[in-house]
């Protein structure tokens, strides 16, 4: 058995950063068994002999990995690889993702996720779509969290919430459902939201103990930020003395 037939994930690393299209991650993965074989089968074939793994490609190019974690070969997008991994081939790998995510965001968000997909920097946001219908696209879990679409899913979603009032956010939060308050907390966690100025980050008790109550028992790593950088109404202040 050629040590490439053992391959589950292949990570890809993209070294320029100038990929061409504005939400190419630098590294993702590929774990859709379709998509490794179609990779496979245009695998160099010098770099699949059992007795022999490239590692001169370094940290960038594609590297294949078995089940145990273990790499088992890398090779660069070159050749014949070289168009399925192309950011702004519409038949490539990374077009692929982008299409798979824009097709599996509500319905209302489809359009303005398509043109992200598609490579647009600025189209202009959908009217009319509640925030908790934002929380739960950015709070949704994804199959494949570290595919090539893994920048829009974070940057879409947190760009529709960035400009929006800390009062409305905190309405959402008490509207929203669970999946909608992990991407609550993602988001009130983020850099959109800690880097506000001290008066936009007064977050009335109830949504505030909502996050600290979903981050206590589902994301930890964003408890210690929020505690630190979620602060009460100044009516919730005098209230309490």
């Amino acid at each position: 058995m050629k040590p490439t037939s053992r391959t589950v994930r292949i990570a890809v690393t993209v070294p320029r950063t100038d990929t061409g299209h504005p939400h190419h991650p630098k590294e993702y993965e590929v774990l859709d068994r379709a998509e490794i074989a179609e990779v496979l089968a245009l695998w160099p074939q010098r770099e699949a002999r059992d007795d022999f793994v490239c590692m001169c490609h370094g940290d960038s190019g594609l590297s294949l990995y078995e089940a145990g974690g273990e790499r088992i070969g890398s090779a660069a997008p070159a050749g014949p690889l070289q168009p399925l991994f192309d950011p702004l081939s519409p038949d490539g790998i990374p077009a692929r993702h982008r299409d798979r995510w824009a097709a599996a965001a509500p319905e209302r968000l489809r359009e303005f996720a398509r043109a992200l997909a598609a490579g647009e920097e600025e189209p202009p946001p959908p009217h009319g779509v509640p925030l908790r219908v934002v929380f739960g696209w950015l709070g949704a879990v994804r199959e494949e969290p570290r595919d090539a679409a893994w920048l829009l899913a974070d940057r879409a979603p947190a760009r529709l919430l960035a400009g929006r009032s800390t009062e409305e956010l905190a309405w959402a939060v008490r509207e929203t459902d669970r999946t909608g308050l992990e991407g609550a907390v993602r988001f009130f966690a983020s850099e959109e939201f800690t880097t506000r100025h001290p008066k936009r980050r007064r977050v009335p008790d109830t949504a505030r103990d909502l996050l600290l109550r979903y981050a206590r028992s589902h994301r930890p790593e964003d408890l210690p930020v929020l505690e630190r950088r979620l602060l009460r109404t100044p009516e919730d202040r005098v209230r309490r003395s």
